[in-house]
Protein backbone atom coordinates (compact mmCIF):
# COMPACT_ATOMS: atom_id res chain seq x y z
CA UNK A 1 0.00 0.00 0.00
CA UNK A 2 1.51 3.55 -0.93
CA UNK A 3 2.65 5.02 2.05
CA UNK A 4 0.64 8.32 1.36
CA UNK A 5 -2.39 6.10 1.56
CA UNK A 6 -1.01 4.68 5.01
CA UNK A 7 -0.97 8.43 6.66
CA UNK A 8 -3.82 9.86 5.19
CA UNK A 9 -5.61 9.48 8.43
CA UNK A 10 -3.07 10.31 11.29
CA UNK A 11 -3.82 8.46 14.10
CA UNK A 12 -5.45 9.58 17.24
CA UNK A 13 -3.82 9.72 20.38
CA UNK A 14 -6.39 8.95 23.01
CA UNK A 15 -6.72 11.34 26.18
CA UNK A 16 -5.17 10.07 29.71
CA UNK A 17 -7.60 8.16 31.30
CA UNK A 18 -5.79 8.04 33.84
CA UNK A 19 -2.75 10.09 35.76
CA UNK A 20 0.56 9.04 33.64
CA UNK A 21 3.07 10.88 36.59
CA UNK A 22 3.95 9.39 39.50
CA UNK A 23 3.32 12.64 41.98
CA UNK A 24 5.08 15.41 39.58
CA UNK A 25 5.51 17.42 37.10
CA UNK A 26 8.40 17.40 34.48
CA UNK A 27 9.53 20.87 33.75
CA UNK A 28 10.71 21.41 30.49
CA UNK A 29 10.19 18.19 27.80
CA UNK A 30 12.97 17.61 24.70
CA UNK A 31 10.73 18.14 22.01
CA UNK A 32 6.97 18.73 21.57
CA UNK A 33 4.29 18.99 18.32
CA UNK A 34 6.58 17.21 15.79
CA UNK A 35 3.74 15.04 14.48
CA UNK A 36 3.70 11.18 13.57
CA UNK A 37 4.01 9.38 10.20
CA UNK A 38 4.22 5.44 9.98
CA UNK A 39 6.47 2.88 7.61
CA UNK A 40 4.45 0.69 7.94
CA UNK A 41 5.68 -3.25 7.44
CA UNK A 42 9.28 -2.67 7.46
CA UNK A 43 11.47 -6.18 7.32
CA UNK A 44 13.73 -6.80 9.56
CA UNK A 45 16.22 -9.82 8.66
CA UNK A 46 17.21 -12.23 11.38
CA UNK A 47 18.79 -15.48 11.67
CA UNK A 48 18.09 -18.50 9.18
CA UNK A 49 17.17 -15.86 6.45
CA UNK A 50 13.49 -14.92 8.20
CA UNK A 51 12.39 -11.38 8.19
CA UNK A 52 10.51 -9.71 11.23
CA UNK A 53 8.10 -7.21 10.19
CA UNK A 54 7.69 -4.00 12.18
CA UNK A 55 5.57 -0.70 11.85
CA UNK A 56 7.73 2.24 12.16
CA UNK A 57 6.35 5.76 13.47
CA UNK A 58 8.78 8.82 12.74
CA UNK A 59 7.93 12.29 14.11
CA UNK A 60 6.82 13.75 10.66
CA UNK A 61 9.48 16.45 11.22
CA UNK A 62 12.60 15.37 9.52
CA UNK A 63 15.48 14.13 11.32
CA UNK A 64 17.32 11.38 13.30
CA UNK A 65 15.60 10.31 17.08
CA UNK A 66 16.62 7.84 19.53
CA UNK A 67 13.90 4.42 19.00
CA UNK A 68 11.77 2.98 21.12
CA UNK A 69 11.42 -0.90 20.06
CA UNK A 70 8.91 -2.91 21.14
CA UNK A 71 8.28 -6.47 20.81
CA UNK A 72 6.50 -9.46 22.12
CA UNK A 73 4.26 -12.31 21.24
CA UNK A 74 0.97 -10.62 19.33
CA UNK A 75 -0.25 -9.74 16.62
CA UNK A 76 -0.49 -5.57 16.40
CA UNK A 77 -2.57 -5.47 13.97
CA UNK A 78 -5.23 -3.49 15.98
CA UNK A 79 -2.78 -2.36 18.89
CA UNK A 80 -2.73 1.52 17.27
CA UNK A 81 -6.72 1.35 16.97
CA UNK A 82 -7.06 1.84 20.72
CA UNK A 83 -9.25 -1.42 20.52
CA UNK A 84 -10.09 -2.42 24.06
CA UNK A 85 -8.09 -5.81 23.90
CA UNK A 86 -5.68 -7.22 26.43
CA UNK A 87 -2.71 -7.37 24.11
CA UNK A 88 -2.60 -3.65 23.36
CA UNK A 89 0.36 -3.06 25.43
CA UNK A 90 2.22 -0.13 23.66
CA UNK A 91 0.42 2.73 24.30
CA UNK A 92 -0.38 5.26 21.68
CA UNK A 93 2.33 6.37 18.58
CA UNK A 94 1.74 10.25 18.47
CA UNK A 95 2.73 10.60 21.70
CA UNK A 96 6.12 9.04 21.42
CA UNK A 97 6.65 10.43 18.33
CA UNK A 98 5.67 14.27 18.64
CA UNK A 99 7.96 14.45 21.62
CA UNK A 100 10.85 13.57 19.71
CA UNK A 101 10.84 9.45 19.44
CA UNK A 102 10.16 7.02 16.83
CA UNK A 103 8.40 3.82 18.05
CA UNK A 104 8.99 0.44 16.41
CA UNK A 105 6.71 -2.40 16.96
CA UNK A 106 7.72 -6.02 16.39
CA UNK A 107 6.49 -8.95 15.07
CA UNK A 108 7.82 -12.00 16.33
CA UNK A 109 8.72 -14.68 13.73
CA UNK A 110 5.63 -16.96 12.75
CA UNK A 111 3.39 -14.22 14.13
CA UNK A 112 0.91 -12.25 11.37
CA UNK A 113 2.83 -10.62 8.78
CA UNK A 114 6.79 -12.01 10.40
CA UNK A 115 8.37 -15.27 9.25
CA UNK A 116 9.66 -18.13 9.42
CA UNK A 117 8.14 -20.26 12.65
CA UNK A 118 7.47 -19.78 16.10
CA UNK A 119 9.59 -21.07 18.77
CA UNK A 120 8.14 -21.25 22.39
CA UNK A 121 7.05 -17.55 24.13
CA UNK A 122 9.96 -15.88 25.55
CA UNK A 123 12.65 -18.46 23.90
CA UNK A 124 16.26 -17.55 23.68
CA UNK A 125 15.57 -17.42 19.75
CA UNK A 126 13.29 -14.73 20.45
CA UNK A 127 15.57 -12.95 22.37
CA UNK A 128 18.32 -13.31 19.30
CA UNK A 129 15.83 -11.64 17.49
CA UNK A 130 15.09 -8.59 19.67
CA UNK A 131 18.51 -8.24 20.34
CA UNK A 132 18.75 -8.37 16.21
CA UNK A 133 16.33 -5.62 16.05
CA UNK A 134 17.60 -3.35 18.47
CA UNK A 135 20.46 -3.16 16.31
CA UNK A 136 18.38 -3.05 13.19
CA UNK A 137 16.76 0.12 14.49
CA UNK A 138 20.05 1.78 15.47
CA UNK A 139 21.23 1.39 11.99
CA UNK A 140 18.49 3.08 10.35
CA UNK A 141 18.21 6.94 9.08
CA UNK A 142 15.61 8.11 11.05
CA UNK A 143 17.18 6.90 14.23
CA UNK A 144 20.21 8.77 15.74
CA UNK A 145 22.24 5.20 16.55
CA UNK A 146 20.19 4.90 20.67
CA UNK A 147 17.52 2.60 21.39
CA UNK A 148 14.84 2.49 24.64
CA UNK A 149 12.28 0.10 25.08
CA UNK A 150 9.07 0.57 26.52
CA UNK A 151 5.98 -1.44 27.47
CA UNK A 152 3.44 -3.84 29.79
CA UNK A 153 3.20 -7.17 30.05
CA UNK A 154 4.70 -9.05 27.48
CA UNK A 155 6.26 -6.07 25.97
CA UNK A 156 7.35 -5.62 29.21
CA UNK A 157 9.09 -8.81 30.26
CA UNK A 158 11.15 -8.76 26.93
CA UNK A 159 13.05 -5.65 28.31
CA UNK A 160 15.02 -7.32 31.07
CA UNK A 161 15.59 -10.88 29.37
CA UNK A 162 17.39 -8.58 26.04
CA UNK A 163 19.30 -5.74 27.83
CA UNK A 164 21.28 -8.56 30.35
CA UNK A 165 22.58 -8.94 26.86
CA UNK A 166 24.01 -5.76 26.85
CA UNK A 167 23.04 -4.56 23.11
CA UNK A 168 25.51 -1.86 22.45
CA UNK A 169 22.87 0.50 21.03
CA UNK A 170 20.17 -0.21 23.76
CA UNK A 171 20.62 3.15 26.37
CA UNK A 172 17.27 3.08 28.76
CA UNK A 173 14.47 0.46 29.36
CA UNK A 174 11.20 1.18 31.01
CA UNK A 175 9.35 -1.59 31.74
CA UNK A 176 5.58 -1.90 33.19
CA UNK A 177 4.25 -5.28 35.40
CA UNK A 178 6.81 -7.88 34.88
CA UNK A 179 7.93 -11.13 35.72
CA UNK A 180 11.65 -11.90 36.23
CA UNK A 181 11.36 -15.50 36.95
CA UNK A 182 8.55 -17.44 34.28
CA UNK A 183 8.26 -20.65 36.22
CA UNK A 184 7.09 -19.65 39.59
CA UNK A 185 5.47 -16.10 38.58
CA UNK A 186 3.76 -17.06 35.66
CA UNK A 187 3.43 -20.91 35.22
CA UNK A 188 3.36 -22.45 38.46
CA UNK A 189 1.94 -19.94 40.50
CA UNK A 190 2.21 -20.85 44.01
CA UNK A 191 2.65 -24.49 42.83
CA UNK A 192 0.13 -24.27 40.87
CA UNK A 193 -0.56 -24.15 37.22
CA UNK A 194 -2.08 -20.74 36.12
CA UNK A 195 -4.74 -22.44 34.57
CA UNK A 196 -7.29 -19.76 34.28
CA UNK A 197 -4.98 -17.47 33.16
CA UNK A 198 -3.49 -19.29 30.53
CA UNK A 199 -6.68 -19.83 29.27
CA UNK A 200 -7.44 -16.20 28.96
CA UNK A 201 -3.87 -15.09 27.50
CA UNK A 202 -3.62 -18.10 24.95
CA UNK A 203 -7.38 -18.29 23.87
CA UNK A 204 -7.49 -14.14 23.57
CA UNK A 205 -4.20 -13.67 21.26
CA UNK A 206 -3.45 -17.23 20.16
CA UNK A 207 -5.85 -18.17 17.49
CA UNK A 208 -5.52 -19.00 13.90
CA UNK A 209 -8.11 -15.87 13.47
CA UNK A 210 -5.31 -13.61 15.55
CA UNK A 211 -2.34 -14.83 13.11
CA UNK A 212 -4.16 -14.19 10.37
CA UNK A 213 -5.59 -11.00 11.13
CA UNK A 214 -4.60 -8.21 8.62
CA UNK A 215 -6.27 -4.69 9.23
CA UNK A 216 -4.90 -1.74 7.01
CA UNK A 217 -3.00 1.03 8.51
CA UNK A 218 -6.14 3.43 6.91
CA UNK A 219 -8.55 1.49 9.11
CA UNK A 220 -6.34 0.83 12.14
CA UNK A 221 -6.27 4.82 12.10
CA UNK A 222 -10.15 5.52 11.23
CA UNK A 223 -10.59 3.65 13.81
CA UNK A 224 -8.47 5.02 16.85
CA UNK A 225 -10.92 8.35 15.76
CA UNK A 226 -13.52 6.37 16.68
CA UNK A 227 -12.52 4.23 20.42
CA UNK A 228 -10.90 7.78 21.57
CA UNK A 229 -13.81 9.80 20.75
CA UNK A 230 -15.17 11.47 23.64
CA UNK A 231 -17.77 8.43 23.64
CA UNK A 232 -14.98 6.24 25.29
CA UNK A 233 -16.09 7.64 28.67
CA UNK A 234 -19.74 6.31 28.16
CA UNK A 235 -18.57 2.85 26.60
CA UNK A 236 -15.12 2.01 29.02
CA UNK A 237 -17.11 1.33 32.36
CA UNK A 238 -20.05 -0.71 30.87
CA UNK A 239 -17.28 -2.73 29.65
CA UNK A 240 -15.67 -3.20 32.43
CA UNK A 241 -18.55 -4.32 34.26
CA UNK A 242 -18.74 -7.10 31.46
CA UNK A 243 -15.52 -7.89 31.63
CA UNK A 244 -15.57 -11.01 33.38
CA UNK A 245 -17.87 -12.36 30.89
CA UNK A 246 -15.82 -11.24 28.31
CA UNK A 247 -12.93 -13.08 29.79
CA UNK A 248 -14.96 -16.32 30.01
CA UNK A 249 -15.66 -15.94 26.25
CA UNK A 250 -11.76 -15.44 25.26
CA UNK A 251 -11.08 -18.81 27.36
CA UNK A 252 -13.59 -21.19 25.21
CA UNK A 253 -11.61 -19.99 22.10
CA UNK A 254 -9.29 -22.82 21.07
CA UNK A 255 -5.31 -21.43 20.07
CA UNK A 256 -3.23 -22.85 17.26
CA UNK A 257 -1.81 -26.24 17.92
CA UNK A 258 1.81 -25.08 18.79
CA UNK A 259 1.04 -22.83 21.59
CA UNK A 260 -1.96 -25.90 22.94
CA UNK A 261 1.16 -28.26 22.89
CA UNK A 262 3.07 -25.76 25.26
CA UNK A 263 0.27 -25.50 27.44
CA UNK A 264 -0.26 -29.18 27.64
CA UNK A 265 3.33 -29.03 28.77
CA UNK A 266 2.74 -26.19 31.51
CA UNK A 267 0.01 -28.20 32.50
CA UNK A 268 0.72 -31.51 32.79
CA UNK A 269 4.52 -31.96 32.91
CA UNK A 270 5.85 -29.30 33.33
CA UNK A 271 6.37 -29.49 36.81
CA UNK A 272 10.05 -28.82 37.53
CA UNK A 273 12.12 -26.20 35.47
CA UNK A 274 13.96 -28.84 33.73
CA UNK A 275 10.69 -30.04 32.35
CA UNK A 276 8.85 -27.09 31.68
CA UNK A 277 9.83 -25.72 27.45
CA UNK A 278 9.91 -22.13 28.42
CA UNK A 279 12.79 -20.92 29.98
CA UNK A 280 13.21 -19.60 33.41
CA UNK A 281 13.58 -16.01 32.80
CA UNK A 282 16.45 -13.01 33.55
CA UNK A 283 16.18 -13.89 37.09
CA UNK A 284 19.49 -14.52 38.72
CA UNK A 285 21.65 -12.40 35.46
CA UNK A 286 19.69 -9.49 36.44
CA UNK A 287 23.05 -7.97 37.75
CA UNK A 288 24.30 -8.32 34.37
CA UNK A 289 22.10 -4.79 33.44
CA UNK A 290 24.42 -1.53 34.30
CA UNK A 291 21.89 0.80 31.91
CA UNK A 292 19.53 2.98 33.58
CA UNK A 293 15.56 2.01 33.91
CA UNK A 294 11.87 2.59 35.45
CA UNK A 295 10.00 -0.01 36.54
CA UNK A 296 6.02 0.13 37.57
CA UNK A 297 4.50 -2.48 39.30
CA UNK A 298 0.26 -1.77 39.20
CA UNK A 299 -0.39 -2.86 43.13
CA UNK A 300 -3.56 -4.05 41.36
CA UNK A 301 -2.23 -7.16 39.94
CA UNK A 302 -1.97 -11.15 41.61
CA UNK A 303 -0.98 -14.06 39.93
CA UNK A 304 0.58 -13.02 37.10
CA UNK A 305 2.65 -9.55 37.62
CA UNK A 306 3.64 -9.98 40.88
CA UNK A 307 7.36 -9.75 42.36
CA UNK A 308 9.20 -9.12 38.97
CA UNK A 309 9.13 -5.45 39.70
CA UNK A 310 11.07 -5.98 43.02
CA UNK A 311 13.45 -8.83 42.31
CA UNK A 312 14.85 -6.41 38.83
CA UNK A 313 14.75 -3.26 41.11
CA UNK A 314 17.13 -5.29 43.93
CA UNK A 315 19.11 -6.92 41.67
CA UNK A 316 20.17 -4.98 38.58
CA UNK A 317 23.56 -3.42 38.97
CA UNK A 318 22.28 -0.30 37.53
CA UNK A 319 24.10 2.56 40.09
CA UNK A 320 21.66 3.80 42.58
CA UNK A 321 20.75 7.12 41.00
CA UNK A 322 19.99 5.76 37.75
CA UNK A 323 17.14 3.50 38.40
CA UNK A 324 13.77 4.05 39.52
CA UNK A 325 10.50 2.24 41.11
CA UNK A 326 6.89 3.15 40.79
CA UNK A 327 3.92 1.29 42.83
CA UNK A 328 1.14 2.82 41.50
CA UNK A 329 -2.39 2.52 42.45
CA UNK A 330 -4.38 -0.68 40.97
CA UNK A 331 -6.31 0.29 37.72
CA UNK A 332 -6.71 -1.50 34.61
CA UNK A 333 -6.79 -0.21 30.94
CA UNK A 334 -7.76 -1.77 28.03
CA UNK A 335 -5.71 -0.54 25.84
CA UNK A 336 -2.68 0.25 28.23
CA UNK A 337 -1.63 3.73 27.69
CA UNK A 338 -0.72 4.35 31.30
CA UNK A 339 2.97 5.89 31.82
CA UNK A 340 3.69 6.79 28.37
CA UNK A 341 4.38 10.56 29.74
CA UNK A 342 6.50 9.66 32.86
CA UNK A 343 8.00 7.12 30.12
CA UNK A 344 8.65 10.41 28.12
CA UNK A 345 9.95 12.46 30.91
CA UNK A 346 12.87 9.61 31.82
CA UNK A 347 13.67 9.09 27.84
CA UNK A 348 14.32 12.72 27.72
CA UNK A 349 16.88 13.44 30.82
CA UNK A 350 18.71 10.19 29.45
CA UNK A 351 18.75 10.33 25.96
CA UNK A 352 18.49 14.00 25.27
CA UNK A 353 20.08 15.53 28.88
CA UNK A 354 17.20 17.45 29.46
CA UNK A 355 16.99 19.27 32.75
CA UNK A 356 13.42 18.44 33.41
CA UNK A 357 13.49 17.51 37.09
CA UNK A 358 13.57 13.53 36.71
CA UNK A 359 17.50 13.35 38.50
CA UNK A 360 15.62 14.81 41.68
CA UNK A 361 12.77 12.21 41.88
CA UNK A 362 13.27 9.71 44.66
CA UNK A 363 14.15 5.92 43.76
CA UNK A 364 11.44 4.70 44.93
CA UNK A 365 7.81 6.37 44.60
CA UNK A 366 4.94 4.46 46.40
CA UNK A 367 1.37 4.81 45.96
CA UNK A 368 0.16 5.16 49.84
CA UNK A 369 -3.35 3.66 50.09
CA UNK A 370 -5.17 5.88 52.75
CA UNK A 371 -3.89 8.99 51.98
CA UNK A 372 -4.30 8.75 48.29
CA UNK A 373 -0.60 10.03 47.39
CA UNK A 374 3.07 8.98 46.27
CA UNK A 375 5.83 8.88 49.22
CA UNK A 376 8.99 8.99 47.59
CA UNK A 377 12.10 6.65 49.28
CA UNK A 378 15.50 5.83 48.55
CA UNK A 379 14.71 2.10 48.70
CA UNK A 380 11.97 -0.78 49.65
CA UNK A 381 11.05 -1.07 52.34
CA UNK A 382 11.83 2.39 52.80
CA UNK A 383 14.64 3.10 55.63
CA UNK A 384 13.12 3.90 59.30
CA UNK A 385 11.36 0.45 58.86
CA UNK A 386 11.00 -2.31 60.89
CA UNK A 387 9.16 -5.61 60.39
CA UNK A 388 6.21 -5.72 62.96
CA UNK A 389 4.58 -9.32 63.97
CA UNK A 390 0.56 -9.79 64.43
CA UNK A 391 -0.03 -12.82 65.62
CA UNK A 392 -3.28 -15.01 64.63
CA UNK A 393 -5.42 -15.60 67.69
CA UNK A 394 -8.61 -17.38 67.94
CA UNK A 395 -11.75 -15.25 68.48
CA UNK A 396 -14.03 -18.99 69.43
CA UNK A 397 -15.87 -20.49 67.03
CA UNK A 398 -14.38 -21.37 63.90
CA UNK A 399 -16.82 -18.91 61.95
CA UNK A 400 -16.29 -16.54 64.19
CA UNK A 401 -14.39 -13.21 63.98
CA UNK A 402 -10.47 -14.15 65.03
CA UNK A 403 -7.80 -11.38 65.92
CA UNK A 404 -4.80 -9.94 64.98
CA UNK A 405 -2.72 -9.95 68.37
CA UNK A 406 0.29 -8.30 69.49
CA UNK A 407 0.92 -11.64 71.39
CA UNK A 408 0.93 -15.17 70.52
CA UNK A 409 -2.07 -17.07 70.76
CA UNK A 410 -3.41 -20.75 71.64
CA UNK A 411 -5.64 -22.92 70.25
CA UNK A 412 -6.40 -23.85 66.96
CA UNK A 413 -9.72 -22.62 64.24
CA UNK A 414 -10.85 -24.49 61.07
CA UNK A 415 -11.99 -23.88 57.37
CA UNK A 416 -13.50 -26.34 54.59
CA UNK A 417 -11.68 -26.90 51.08
CA UNK A 418 -13.93 -27.33 48.47
CA UNK A 419 -12.41 -27.86 44.90
CA UNK A 420 -13.49 -24.80 42.17
CA UNK A 421 -16.37 -25.72 40.20
CA UNK A 422 -17.68 -28.16 42.37
CA UNK A 423 -21.26 -27.78 43.40
CA UNK A 424 -22.45 -28.24 47.19
CA UNK A 425 -25.81 -28.17 49.08
CA UNK A 426 -27.56 -25.08 49.66
CA UNK A 427 -26.37 -23.54 53.07
CA UNK A 428 -23.50 -25.42 53.20
CA UNK A 429 -21.47 -22.51 54.64
CA UNK A 430 -23.59 -22.62 57.53
CA UNK A 431 -22.25 -25.82 59.15
CA UNK A 432 -18.59 -25.75 57.42
CA UNK A 433 -16.93 -22.04 57.13
CA UNK A 434 -14.99 -21.37 53.92
CA UNK A 435 -12.99 -18.26 55.18
CA UNK A 436 -11.10 -17.34 58.49
CA UNK A 437 -11.21 -13.64 58.80
CA UNK A 438 -8.82 -12.23 61.53
CA UNK A 439 -8.85 -8.23 62.28
CA UNK A 440 -7.31 -5.12 64.42
CA UNK A 441 -8.04 -2.20 65.06
CA UNK A 442 -5.52 0.77 64.99
CA UNK A 443 -5.33 2.86 67.69
CA UNK A 444 -2.61 5.06 66.51
CA UNK A 445 -1.53 6.33 63.07
CA UNK A 446 -0.16 3.53 61.25
CA UNK A 447 1.95 3.49 58.19
CA UNK A 448 2.73 0.08 56.52
CA UNK A 449 4.97 -0.14 53.65
CA UNK A 450 7.12 -2.92 52.18
CA UNK A 451 7.47 -6.73 52.43
CA UNK A 452 4.23 -8.78 53.86
CA UNK A 453 4.16 -12.61 54.62
CA UNK A 454 2.27 -15.20 56.22
CA UNK A 455 3.90 -17.43 58.74
CA UNK A 456 1.55 -19.97 59.64
CA UNK A 457 0.89 -23.88 61.82
CA UNK A 458 -0.87 -25.66 59.27
CA UNK A 459 -2.27 -28.96 58.62
CA UNK A 460 -5.20 -30.67 56.68
CA UNK A 461 -6.99 -34.29 56.51
CA UNK A 462 -5.51 -34.38 53.00
CA UNK A 463 -2.16 -35.25 51.39
CA UNK A 464 -2.03 -31.52 49.92
CA UNK A 465 -4.56 -28.57 49.75
CA UNK A 466 -4.22 -24.72 48.87
CA UNK A 467 -3.98 -21.64 50.73
CA UNK A 468 -5.03 -17.90 49.77
CA UNK A 469 -4.89 -14.97 52.00
CA UNK A 470 -5.79 -11.40 51.62
CA UNK A 471 -4.99 -8.76 53.32
CA UNK A 472 -6.97 -5.27 53.78
CA UNK A 473 -7.78 -2.09 55.28
CA UNK A 474 -11.53 -1.79 56.45
CA UNK A 475 -11.68 2.23 57.49
CA UNK A 476 -14.34 3.24 60.10
CA UNK A 477 -16.91 4.02 57.59
CA UNK A 478 -16.83 0.34 57.00
CA UNK A 479 -15.67 0.88 53.47
CA UNK A 480 -12.98 -1.91 52.82
CA UNK A 481 -9.84 -1.66 50.56
CA UNK A 482 -7.80 -4.94 49.14
CA UNK A 483 -4.26 -4.19 49.91
CA UNK A 484 -2.21 -7.72 49.39
CA UNK A 485 -3.10 -11.32 48.26
CA UNK A 486 -0.89 -14.13 48.88
CA UNK A 487 -0.58 -17.78 47.72
CA UNK A 488 0.72 -21.41 47.75
CA UNK A 489 0.26 -25.18 47.67
CA UNK A 490 1.25 -26.90 51.43
CA UNK A 491 2.36 -29.56 50.03
CA UNK A 492 5.44 -27.54 48.00
CA UNK A 493 6.26 -25.71 50.46
CA UNK A 494 10.18 -26.39 50.03
CA UNK A 495 11.83 -23.34 50.43
CA UNK A 496 14.49 -22.02 47.76
CA UNK A 497 16.52 -19.11 49.64
CA UNK A 498 18.72 -18.44 47.06
CA UNK A 499 16.10 -16.88 45.07
CA UNK A 500 14.63 -15.42 47.37
CA UNK A 501 14.50 -10.92 47.42
CA UNK A 502 13.48 -8.97 49.84
CA UNK A 503 9.43 -8.93 48.89
CA UNK A 504 9.43 -12.52 48.12
CA UNK A 505 10.00 -15.91 49.97
CA UNK A 506 10.49 -18.51 47.27
CA UNK A 507 9.50 -21.91 47.14
CA UNK A 508 11.07 -24.85 45.31
CA UNK A 509 7.60 -26.01 44.10
CA UNK A 510 9.55 -28.53 41.48
CA UNK A 511 9.89 -30.80 45.12
CA UNK A 512 6.75 -32.02 46.22
CA UNK A 513 6.46 -33.21 50.20
CA UNK A 514 2.87 -34.79 50.86
CA UNK A 515 0.86 -33.87 54.14
CA UNK A 516 0.82 -36.11 56.41
CA UNK A 517 -3.45 -36.40 57.64
CA UNK A 518 -3.64 -34.17 60.95
CA UNK A 519 0.26 -33.48 61.22
CA UNK A 520 1.05 -29.59 61.41
CA UNK A 521 3.32 -28.21 59.08
CA UNK A 522 5.13 -24.72 59.34
CA UNK A 523 4.45 -22.69 56.36
CA UNK A 524 5.84 -19.55 55.35
CA UNK A 525 4.94 -17.34 51.78
CA UNK A 526 4.92 -13.97 50.64
CA UNK A 527 1.63 -11.43 49.83
CA UNK A 528 2.15 -8.37 47.44
CA UNK A 529 3.17 -4.95 48.91
CA UNK A 530 0.53 -3.15 49.33
CA UNK A 531 1.68 0.31 51.40
CA UNK A 532 -1.05 1.96 53.66
CA UNK A 533 -2.19 4.13 56.05
CA UNK A 534 -4.37 3.52 59.36
CA UNK A 535 -5.81 6.17 61.47
CA UNK A 536 -7.10 5.64 64.49
CA UNK A 537 -9.73 3.07 64.40
CA UNK A 538 -9.33 1.74 61.05
CA UNK A 539 -9.22 -1.90 60.98
CA UNK A 540 -6.45 -4.43 59.79
CA UNK A 541 -8.25 -7.62 57.98
CA UNK A 542 -6.44 -10.91 57.28
CA UNK A 543 -8.18 -13.36 55.49
CA UNK A 544 -7.37 -16.74 54.68
CA UNK A 545 -9.00 -19.15 52.33
CA UNK A 546 -8.42 -22.12 50.03
CA UNK A 547 -9.81 -20.41 46.86
CA UNK A 548 -8.86 -17.30 45.17
CA UNK A 549 -12.49 -17.08 44.15
CA UNK A 550 -13.70 -16.46 47.43
CA UNK A 551 -11.35 -13.33 48.18
CA UNK A 552 -10.83 -11.84 44.35
CA UNK A 553 -11.71 -8.30 44.00
CA UNK A 554 -13.68 -7.13 40.24
CA UNK A 555 -11.21 -6.28 37.47
CA UNK A 556 -13.77 -3.04 37.43
CA UNK A 557 -12.23 -2.07 40.62
CA UNK A 558 -8.97 -1.92 38.83
CA UNK A 559 -7.63 -5.07 40.11
CA UNK A 560 -6.69 -8.23 38.03
CA UNK A 561 -6.74 -11.77 39.40
CA UNK A 562 -7.16 -14.81 38.23
CA UNK A 563 -9.19 -18.12 39.90
CA UNK A 564 -6.77 -20.62 40.69
CA UNK A 565 -7.68 -24.45 40.09
CA UNK A 566 -7.36 -25.14 43.83
CA UNK A 567 -7.53 -26.24 45.89
CA UNK A 568 -7.24 -30.36 44.96
CA UNK A 569 -9.39 -32.01 47.59
CA UNK A 570 -11.99 -31.89 50.04
CA UNK A 571 -10.43 -31.29 53.26
CA UNK A 572 -10.91 -29.85 56.78
CA UNK A 573 -7.79 -27.46 57.17
CA UNK A 574 -6.58 -26.19 60.22
CA UNK A 575 -4.43 -23.25 61.49
CA UNK A 576 -2.61 -23.99 64.84
CA UNK A 577 -2.20 -20.48 67.24
CA UNK A 578 1.32 -19.67 68.92
CA UNK A 579 4.56 -17.90 68.36
CA UNK A 580 4.99 -19.14 65.06
CA UNK A 581 1.27 -18.16 63.83
CA UNK A 582 1.90 -14.77 62.95
CA UNK A 583 1.51 -11.80 60.00
CA UNK A 584 4.50 -10.02 58.87
CA UNK A 585 4.36 -6.36 57.55
CA UNK A 586 6.38 -3.59 57.36
CA UNK A 587 5.85 -0.46 59.55
CA UNK A 588 7.91 2.83 59.43
CA UNK A 589 8.65 4.49 62.43
CA UNK A 590 8.81 7.65 61.52
CA UNK A 591 5.19 9.17 60.37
Amino acid sequence: MPEWLDNLIPIKAPEPMHEQLAGWRPTRAAAEGLGCRLLADQRIEVAGGVTLSADVYTPRAPGRYPAIVQFAAYTRELHTAGAPTGSNEIGSPPVFTGRGYVQVVVERRGMGRAGGTQNVFLSPEDVDDHEQAIAWAAAQPWCDGRVALFGTSYYGMTQPLVAVRRPPALKAFFCNEICTDYFRHLVQFGGVFNLYFCNLWMGANFTPAMYGLRVPPIVRALLSHVFNSPLQRLWRPLLMKRIDAIYRAFMSKTPVKPVREWYANWMLDGKSRETCVLQSGPSGDLGKIEIPFVVVQNLGYFNLHQFGTYDLFQNAATPADRKWMILAPPRYELPVYAWQLEALAFFDHILYGVDNGYAGQPAVRYWLEGEERYIGAVDFPAAGTAQRRFYLASGGADGARHKLAETPGEGENRWAAVPLGLPVLGGFDEVANQTLEFEMTAERPMTLAGPVSLNLVFSSNEIDSYLVARLGRVAKDGAYSLLSLGAMSPARRRRDPARDTTCEIVHDTSVREPLEPGRPVTLSFSLTPGPTRLQPGDRLRLDVASRLDLLRSDVSHGYVHFDMPGPPYFARNTLHYGPDAYLAVSEALVA
